[in-house]
């Protein structure tokens, strides 16, 4: 007759090798094998639960960083708008108070005249 897989050997030990792994548990943690695999079980639904949070935090953290980075680099393009229009108009108030040299030229010739003739 051939040995099934679950029934001991002559010498009363489990032939298949996880219950031989499941005896030495047994012999090593006693009746606390149930107690340790349920608090084992516990601490390892609480890791997932709180990765899952990580991971949640993360990208909200994630989200409010690139909405900030954009408001920046918006904030920063007003900005240098305003500067530049603001550059513009000077450059263009310098212009229109700058006077032309050959205009200052026939002004103060019309002027030496002016004199003159007086």
């Amino acid at each position: 007759m051939a040995k099934e897989k679950n029934q001991p050997e002559a010498n009363g030990a489990p032939a298949d090798p996880l219950s031989k792994i499941e005896a030495i548990k047994n012999l090593i943690f006693g009746e606390n094998i149930q107690e340790y695999n349920t608090e084992f079980e516990s601490v390892k639904k609480d890791i997932v639960q709180k990765k899952k949070e990580l991971q949640a935090l993360i990208e909200d953290t994630r989200t409010e960083l690139m909405q900030t980075i954009d408001n920046l680099g918006t904030d920063v393009n007003i900005r240098i708008t305003e500067l530049e229009n603001s550059l513009q108009e000077k450059a263009d108030t310098l212009d229109q108070d700058k006077v032309d040299k050959s205009t200052l030229g026939k002004l103060l010739i019309q002027l030496g005249e002016k004199i003159k003739d007086k």
